[in-house]
């Protein structure tokens, strides 16, 4: 599913542009309708996620600190080391603080709200991968605007106006189908039943909005002036980010193992390793695209379209390694 929906959402923006000029007046329509169709959908999979999970399950384990002292002190670390080198760095290597940058990006950018979707079908742990993504949220939020100014002043930006704007961009996607979820399960039950009988409904969703960011991916990748040597590097810098941070969350939740291992536990040490390596790998690239262009240098905003390319990719093919 996850390929298919990948290769319509290139096809459909590749056959767009071949369009005669005169078809284009539908751009400005279509950017808005698709900048409507996402939040919508990521609202729903999330409401549906959460409609699953009771509110007690949400509660923090050690494996999230470990994760979220990688994601944010590997961001805070090379945005101090970017700091450093730029007092080195000659005029004329706007290209190597590009490359810094991204790697920035796909380093503190949260988990991606379609996470909990995707760890589902992996067999994972959901209240735990949405407790972390609550969590990172929280500190992407508070790093960001401590962090970036070292390499990336924004001019009348101060640190409260940066935290609101992030917040304002993640929180309503994340919070209130929470607690529209829990309004449903405790207001209207029969609701709330009748939803639990379309278990992979989220996972449907998710595919539509896979589709149409890969199509605006593929117009970021089509427009972009940028050289084709700068942009295979980012493009590098983010699979390498990927493999890291899969690799990583996968060894955070394998270490918390018990000493004995019966069937069921090797069962529940599997759930954590999956459900680790989401949480760290799999990213919400729509708001590292945002990110980018908002907080730094322009062009580093593409590198979330490509780094969305990776982990659906992986994803893919966990998928179809469990369903085998």
């Amino acid at each position: 599913m996850l390929p298919i929906a990948m290769l319509t959402g290139a096809s459909i923006y590749l056959l767009y542009h071949a369009l005669p000029e005169n078809f284009h007046v539908a751009g400005p329509f279509l950017e808005s309708l698709v900048g409507v169709l996402q939040p919508l959908l990521i609202f729903s999979m999330l409401f549906l996620t959460f409609c699953r999970i009771e509110p007690k399950d949400l509660k923090p384990h050690r494996w999230h600190w470990w994760l979220l002292l990688i994601q944010g002190g590997s961001f805070a670390l090379l945005g101090l080391c970017a700091y450093g080198l730029m007092k080195w760095l000659p005029e004329g290597s706007h290209g190597w603080i590009v490359l810094i940058e991204s790697a920035m990006l796909c380093l503190i950018c949260p988990t991606a709200t379609a996470a909990a979707v995707v760890t589902r079908k992996l067999g994972g742990d959901v209240a735990g991968i949405t407790t972390y993504t609550v969590l990172i949220n929280l500190v992407a939020a508070v790093l960001v605007p401590l962090v970036v100014p070292l390499i990336q002043p924004v001019e009348g930006v101060t640190f409260w106006m940066a935290f609101s704007m992030i917040v304002a961009k993640i929180f309503p996607l994340l919070i209130l189908p929470c607690l529209f979820a829990w309004m449903v399960r405790y207001m209207a039950p029969e609701v709330h039943r009748k939803l639990l009988e379309f278990p992979d409904l989220a996972f449907y969703l998710w595919s539509v909005a896979l589709t149409l960011a890969i199509a605006v991916t593929v117009r970021s990748i089509v427009h972009s002036s940028m050289r084709i040597g700068l942009l295979l590097a980012m493009a590098g810098i983010s699979l390498v980010c990927c493999i890291l941070q899969f690799l990583l969350g996968r060894y955070v939740g394998s270490r918390y193992r018990p000493r004995r291992t019966t069937h069921s536990q090797q069962r529940g040490t599997e759930m954590r390793k999956v459900t680790a390596g989401q949480s760290l790998g799999q990213k919400n690239t729509v708001f590292a695209i945002w990110l980018g262009y908002t907080f730094m240098t322009p062009e580093t905003a593409i590198v979330g379209g490509l780094y969305s390319i990776w982990h659906n990719l992986y994803n893919s093919w966990q998928l179809y390694k469990a369903g085998k």
